[in-house]
């Protein structure tokens, strides 16, 4: 590649290498490169066999490798910093596990208590219904009664129809769980029973049922309605009927042999 510049002569000529632009302005002549500009320079030795730095990107290249004395001092104590940072952030960790397992076994005790309550529903939920219908079977019970003794062929008609009507009454009612407590003869139980007087019998021991003047009800293991009994009472200076002893294996006589 050649280039002329005339300010010496119209004609002067200077050879130039390949890539290279030769420059004479004022009797000065500057070598431009057109390759690559960006090409480090290697250190000049200077007196003594040292070698002079680099300057640029050379230079900041070897600036990052060599160590800093201030950071490497500083190392031990920003690594107990950091050390006491990650001691805080695990208690802190550990804190949001405890709430997380404790909020799951809330959740737990809530799905189960929800679930018990509706179970308890679904068993009783025809309590409030119940009620209302245990004075219609009061009304057929005093009616059965009323017509026991009477001699009239038509009333004794009307009798079984009524009777047929409470067993259809009281078979429905069962199937959702109604039960009657069965009072008579048996001891008075207060949490069963409802005493409306006493009265003095040698027929029944001391302290039980003599007559039930109401039925009481239950709907399973639930008491709708106590039984209106009567108890017996022991007359005074009488001895009373014992109650009979429950049934069981006989003992062996003194002296039997096995």
């Amino acid at each position: 590649m050649r280039c002329t510049l005339g300010l010496l002569g119209p004609n002067w000529l200077l050879p130039a290498a390949p890539g290279e632009v030769i420059l004479m302005v004022c009797g000065v002549v500057k070598n431009m490169s057109t390759t690559d500009q960006t090409k480090p320079v290697a250190p000049r030795e200077v007196a003594g066999g040292a070698t002079e730095p680099t300057s640029g990107c050379a230079a900041g290249a070897a600036a990052q490798v060599q160590p800093c004395p201030e950071s490497a001092s500083a190392a031990p104590g920003a690594a107990a910093v950091d050390i006491e940072a990650l001691k805080a952030q695990a208690a802190k960790a550990q804190e949001y596990l405890d709430r997380l397992l404790r909020t799951a076994a809330d959740f737990d005790n809530f799905k189960k208590r929800v679930a018990r309550e509706r179970a308890e529903a679904a068993k009783y939920m025809y309590q409030p219904l119940l009620v209302k219908l245990l004075p219609v079977l009061d009304n057929l019970e005093n009616a059965l009664a009323a017509a026991d003794h009477s001699p009239d062929a038509n009333v004794q008609a009307l009798r079984q129809g009524v009777s047929l009507i409470q067993q259809q009454l009281k078979t429905a009612l069962s199937e959702v769980g109604l039960e009657e407590i069965d009072a008579l003869d048996q001891k008075f139980d207060p949490h069963l029973h409802e005493a409306v007087g006493h009265q003095e019998t040698t027929e029944v021991p001391d302290g039980h049922v003599l007559r039930q003047v109401r039925k009481g009800y239950k709907l399973r293991d639930r008491l709708l309605r106590p039984a209106s009994v009567v108890v017996a009472k022991a007359p005074a200076g009488q001895p009373q009927p014992a109650a009979t002893p429950p049934t069981g294996p006989a003992e062996p006589a003194p002296g039997a042999s096995g």
